[in-house]
């Protein structure tokens, strides 16, 4: 009796215990850019456990963006496919666990220069930022049209912000962006949408993802887990409410009005799958024949399909 007697209390306090004792909130870390088209961590907020947070770091490049995720101070981040592969074939441990966006790239000259089509570029300079989509468009759109990269034009590294600027002025004749920077610059009257140039359909309009570490994946599943269900399931309310998803980006300077234009040229993307990933290879192979990786990456592990497949779920609660 007295054993049965003893056995109750220690239930009482451990349950006690239990119920005092809070639970550890998680605290997330997460880079993107302040763009339309990778608004969504801005929303995660909504959609994470009651008591975790996350803090949001905007960058400009996405180079940064993954250093930043190598050091660990981030905790996830968005980056271009572009750049992920070039990273994994340097043997960086980053995994890509969600998509971001897709489309989105344009194509713009001086509204008031001499450029008419993609052959008149022949000699001008031309703005980009390396390792991103873009650049592989660009530098796919002027092989086409018999210009040499390399050789028949100058490509300027400029950063997305200060494309328009920079055109604007005069220090360079073209530029090719993400939205809304060629819209922008549509609207502002310094530019001229020249081609909205894309892959075929065995690369298609893949554009950026969400890049967390292995070492994250192997220690911390859960937390990764959570953030791709907080991602899908913020893509999903913004893909269904376009009006609020516009009129959140007007925070981050662009009017609605421009924003509204570019819109047919930007996709909220979350879902990665076998047709992705072989997109993914694709884009790869081109990258390669460009000269801008010496060797293919392993694909398995630069891409963890799991926590799309378990967030299915989450974006129907």
């Amino acid at each position: 009796m007295r054993t049965i007697t003893c056995i109750a209390v220690t239930l009482t306090l451990l349950v006690t215990f239990c119920l005092s004792t809070p639970v550890q909130a998680d605290q997330f870390k997460v880079g993107t850019w302040k763009t339309a088209q990778t608004i969504q961590p801005f929303f995660y907020q909504e959609f994470l456990a009651k008591g975790d947070t996350v803090t949001i770091f905007p960058f400009t490049n996405p180079a940064d963006q993954k250093t930043a995720l190598l050091a660990g101070s981030l905790d996830m981040t968005g980056t271009t496919l572009a750049h992920a592969i070039q990273s994994a074939v340097m043997g960086q441990p980053v995994v890509v666990v969600a998509a971001l966006c897709n489309k989105c790239s344009a194509l713009v000259v001086r509204k008031d220069g001499p450029v008419q089509q993609v052959a008149d570029l022949r000699g001008k300079k031309i703005g980009y930022v390396p390792g991103t989509m873009h650049e592989i468009l660009l530098r796919e759109t002027l092989n086409r049209n018999q210009l040499s990269p390399d050789r028949d034009v100058t490509l300027v590294r400029i950063d997305f912000f200060d494309m328009g600027t920079a055109l604007a002025q005069g220090a360079i004749d073209a530029f090719l962006s993400g939205e809304p920077f060629p819209s922008v610059a549509v609207a502002q009257g310094y530019g001229r949408i020249l081609a909205y140039p894309y892959f075929d359909e065995s690369v298609g309009t893949i554009n950026a993802g969400m890049l967390v570490t292995q070492k994250m994946i192997d220690q911390q599943p859960e937390k990764v887990q959570q953030l791709v269900n907080a991602h899908a399931r913020a893509t999903e309310a913004l893909r269904r409410d376009r009006a609020r998803w516009l009129k959140e980006a007007q925070a981050f300077g662009t009017p609605l009005p421009v924003l509204e234009q570019a819109a047919a040229n930007m996709e909220l993307a979350w879902r990665i799958d076998a047709t992705f990933v072989r997109q993914a290879k694709a884009l790869g192979e081109r990258m390669q024949a460009l000269g801008l990786i010496d060797r293919q990456p392993d694909y398995e592990r630069l891409f963890d399909l799991r926590f799309v497949a378990k967030a299915e779920h989450a974006t129907r609660l």
